[in-house]
């Protein structure tokens, strides 16, 4: 009941335009935020949207193989490796996840985040149902988001609308989405995107509501009570 009554009260005063975190002192340790959700949800554009108006929230950036396109820079799109370094890192044990895609590897530093985290930084992690699940072992703090449709069949209607695929790859992606709406009860939050805006506004409340917690407000609240 209380988380409820705060994310409410932090959802009002995102409505009114007033971001409390904005200008306070610096929190403790900052928090892992994990965002999933099928594809043709609007993930991606919720997440990118959700860096942009939230500040001292930012993407974490992983480790990857590929070579970097036009525009992308290392250390912030990504931090470009060749195969022998990610080799090493991955013996090392050095990845909280990783993946491969088309050949090339994808891998979050453990070390990294860490040291992010250590630093008051929020990250946002953009991760399917099976790498957050590995975080969210890894990284006990996390907060885990996942994103819904409204419907399978407004879902649907999304997919073909893009007109990159056929019907065969649609009901692939339709079936995989389905499995992976099974396993939201792993999440701590559910987020339905029929509205682009409220969606948004419901993620900035998570996120405002979770810097709002007791343990990172325990040093300012120490301070306060030093001054009685």
């Amino acid at each position: 009941m209380a988380r409820a009554s705060l994310l409410k009260g932090m959802f009002v005063l995102l409505t009114l335009g007033v971001h409390p975190a904005a200008g306070a002192e610096a929190p403790g340790p900052g928090t892992a935020f994990v965002l999933s959700a099928p594809s043709g949800t609007g993930k991606s554009t919720l997440a990118r949207r959700l860096v942009r108006e939230l500040p001292g929230l930012t993407f974490a950036v992983s480790h990857t193989t590929r070579a970097p396109r036009p525009g992308e820079r290392d250390g912030v799109d990504y931090f470009f490796v060749d195969d022998a370094r990610f080799d090493a890192m991955l013996a090392g044990g050095a990845f909280l996840e990783w993946v491969e895609i088309y050949g090339r590897r994808y891998g979050l530093s453990r070390d990294w985040v860490q040291r992010q985290l250590g630093s008051g930084r929020d990250l946002l992690l953009d991760l399917d149902t099976s790498a957050a699940r590995t975080v969210r072992q890894a990284l006990p703090g996390a907060v885990t988001v996942f994103l819904l449709p409204p419907s399978a069949h407004e879902l649907a209607r999304r997919l073909r609308g893009r007109g990159s695929e056929s019907g065969a790859q649609v009901d692939r992606r339709l079936a995989q989405a389905r499995h992976e709406c099974s396993r939201y009860p792993e999440y701590d939050y559910l987020v339905v995107n029929e509205v682009l805006d409220e969606a948004c506004r419901e993620l900035q409340a998570i996120v405002l509501a979770s810097r709002a917690r007791r343990e990172r407000r325990r040093a300012a609240a120490e301070r306060i009570i030093s001054g009685f």
